[in-house]
């Protein structure tokens, strides 16, 4: 076999990720649709107290992605989350991980594609959206297809755009903010953030609701642990690659957010258009809305590429253990899981059809659904850095150098916030109620999949 090989737990994978490919897909793995077209919609809701819950999330999330490097550098693996599961808390960990993820990422796409044909329809208006949804899966399921070097770099380059349209947009509102700027009619300022029934307009209690689609924009950001099985010199190019991710957080998702609040009034934005396309159309610069409007597309196109890669290979790892169906284990002769790739284009095909359905709806239900995948997801990363740390100590493995800051109360920290993240999805009144009792069927639906993983093993245990 060729040593550009890599050949762990019946993994088969070409090491075709560069430095440069892996810095950028954790920096574009952080900037997503949550934020570019999500934000909008929270923020109408309410207002300026969007910016506490960004930060707030934010520092659960740097948390997660240095328990994740922890994690890492003990072992690559493509299989992730899910193989560090299955290794520190048991085999139903790793099944039950690996399909919440899926989950995920199936209601990601869903709401990526959604969101992409909403982009397309501010310029093709007569055009059906669900048309545009299609042409777009089609295109990034070939991408994938094809070979993860494509995938590198085209999610090189949309994370480029993405990162120099953040970087743009946080310069320009600086200056506007600065000079008291006047957008469409209002000037920009601090006052923004007090100036419209104050800070929380809505009252903490809904500032809190917000939690939950919060963590969803802050989705995607454990990629890089995923790309570690792909990734020449995993162990020198992560740290830096995560360490990246962690500060780029606060500026980009935090700075973003209080700088939108501070350029208009909150009662400006609404969910039916990015409010980065919002403060830029209100310029009056000819095109400029346009322009940003195309910089949220390669966003959504990102996202859903980034969703079939990282499925393709926690599907892989699933099936190589009998738990998802055999077909999804299948790879290519270019060393891509195509099986679990085309697996998740059928989900997401449903998401077109939702989308010519009821794509309003459709929207917000699949992003609290993909927020239960991500907390779940975050939850085991967590987890499995604590039981790690313990076997450590009980001198049964060396734990890394790059490690979990302040563990293991930073941990229990973490994992206590997303529980609360959790809980206050029952209070509300929206999509995310209806996510919050989806937990009971998700949870049966997992047990009866894992006894019958269970059981099929059985028989081929006792011909043993």
């Amino acid at each position: 076999m060729d040593s550009s090989l890599l050949t762990e737990n019946g993994e088969s994978y070409s090491k075709a990720l560069g430095n440069r490919q892996v810095q950028m897909i954790a920096i574009g793995g952080a900037i997503g649709v949550g934020l570019f077209l999500g934000a909008g919609g929270k923020l109408h809701q309410v207002g300026p107290s969007l910016v506490l819950s960004y930060a707030i999330c934010g520092v659960a999330a740097y948390f997660v992605m240095r328990a994740l490097g922890e994690l890492v550098l003990h072992e690559p693996s493509s299989g992730s989350f899910v193989t560090y599961a299955r290794k520190f808390i048991g085999p139903w960990a790793g099944f039950v991980s690996g399909w919440m993820y899926w989950v995920n990422w199936a209601m990601t796409g869903i709401a990526e594609i959604t969101a992409v044909a909403i982009y397309v329809h501010k310029w093709l208006p007569d055009v059906p959206q669900w048309i545009t949804a299609l042409v777009a899966l089609g295109v990034l399921l070939a991408v994938n297809l094809l070979s993860v070097k494509l995938f590198g770099e085209l999610e090189f380059w949309f994370s480029v755009v993405k990162v120099l349209a953040i970087v743009v947009f946080l310069v320009t509102a600086l200056g506007l903010v600065f000079t008291s700027a006047d957008i469409g009619g209002t000037p920009a300022g601090v006052h923004n953030l007090t100036d419209h029934s104050g800070f929380f307009p809505a009252g903490v209690g809904i500032a809190l609701m917000t939690l939950q689609a919060v963590i969803f924009a802050y989705s995607a950001i454990e990629v890089v642990g995923i790309a570690a099985g792909e990734t020449k010199n995993p162990r020198q190019v992560l740290p830096k690659a995560i360490n990246g991710v962690v500060w780029r957080i606060g500026v980009f998702y935090v700075g973003s957010v209080l700088m939108l609040a501070m350029l208009l009034p909150w009662p400006f934005y609404n969910g039916d258009e990015s409010p980065f396309v919002t403060v830029f159309s209100r310029l009056g610069i000819p095109g400029i809305g346009d322009v940003m409007n195309a910089v949220v597309l390669t966003a959504a196109l990102s996202s859903v590429n980034s969703g079939l890669y990282s499925t393709g290979r926690i599907l892989r790892s699933l099936a190589e253990k009998g738990e998802a169906p055999s077909f999804v284990s299948r790879m290519s002769s270019r060393h891509v899981p195509y099986g679990g790739i085309l697996f998740t284009s059928v989900a997401y095909l449903l998401g077109v059809v939702l989308n010519y359905l009821v794509p309003k709806d459709a929207f917000d239900i699949a992003i609290a659904i993909a927020s239960l995948g991500v907390i779940t997801t975050w939850a085991t990363l967590v987890f499995c850095q604590l039981r790690l740390r313990q076997a450590a100590l009980r001198g049964e493995l060396e734990r890394p150098s790059y490690r979990m800051p302040w563990a293991p109360y930073s941990a229990w920290a973490t994992l206590a916030f997303l529980v609360l993240v959790v809980v206050l999805m029952g209070f509300s009144d929206g999509a995310e109620k209806i996510a919050f009792y989806s937990i009971p069927v998700l949870a049966v639906v997992l047990a009866v999949g894992w006894r019958f993983v269970v059981k099929r093993r059985e028989p081929a245990a006792q011909r043993k």
